[in-house]
Parts: C-alpha cells; sequence; structure tokens
C-alpha cells in the first residue's frame, strides 16, 4: 500500500481535484493475508468488528457500497510497518 502523496496530489487537492486514494477490497484482504491474519485477529487488530472485516472484503453491505475510511487505512498501513499500538509522542 503506498501511502505517500505526491507533489502532484497536493498540487490537484488546492485546485479541489484531489481524490482520496481509496483501499480496493482485493488491497485490503491481500494486506490481511500478507500479515497471515485471518477475519477475526485483522478485526481484533484494528478495534473492529469481525463483520466489519468482512464488509471491507466484499465491498459492499446489504447491496450499498462500504468504503473502507482513512483511519482504517492508516491502521493497516501501520500495522503493516510492525507497528501496533501508539501512545503518542514521548515527552
Amino acid at each position: 500500500m503506498d501511502a505517500a502523496v505526491t507533489r502532484k496530489d497536493k498540487k490537484n487537492k488546492m485546485k479541489g481535484q484531489y481524490r482520496e486514494p481509496v483501499m480496493q477490497p482485493g488491497a485490503f484482504r491481500g494486506w490481511r493475508r500478507s500479515l497471515g491474519l485471518s477475519q477475526k485477529e485483522a478485526a481484533e487488530a484494528l478495534g473492529l468488528k469481525g463483520r466489519v472485516v468482512q464488509y471491507y472484503e466484499k465491498g459492499e453491505r446489504d447491496g450499498e457500497p462500504v468504503t473502507i475510511p482513512k483511519t482504517v487505512r492508516l491502521a493497516c498501513y501501520a500495522l503493516s510497518e510492525g507497528c501496533e499500538d501508539y501512545a503518542g509522542p514521548s515527552d
């Protein structure tokens, strides 16, 4: 997952053309599998209910599209980098 925002992205954002990157269901499933996590383990690691992970992997809930929120995408990235928790900056 590429979390970097390019200079072009910043320029387009200022023009009102910036679109937030969207993690697709297959990418979410791939992230989970790459870490060797079950759906239940992924839900626990992300602080979500198990059904939510299923919705993200399916890309819909009750026939309606489901978008993976930025907070979850960032948490996926942090877990991929080995960060399991964060207590804030050290004093």
